[in-house]
């Protein structure tokens, strides 16, 4: 498994590790995401598309939350 700190990134840092995922089949963990900016945590977008990716590829989806 990838474990990456989205504490530096944002959306896009989700987005990609996500979509390499999917291509690749190489599970990620993705932690303090948004943690460097006033509104932390995963947005609505966010856990919209993680889902959706999730359902697209079959995926099991581990604390996908909105914070």
């Amino acid at each position: 498994m990838l474990e990456l700190d989205g504490g530096d990134g944002g959306g896009q840092l989700v987005r990609t590790a996500l979509s390499l995922s999917a291509l690749t089949g190489q599970a990620i963990r993705v932690e303090n995401v948004r943690g460097g900016r006033p509104n932390r945590g995963l947005r609505p977008q966010h856990v919209a598309a993680v889902e959706a990716v999730g359902a697209a590829t079959d995926a099991t989806l581990d604390g996908v939350e909105r914070e």
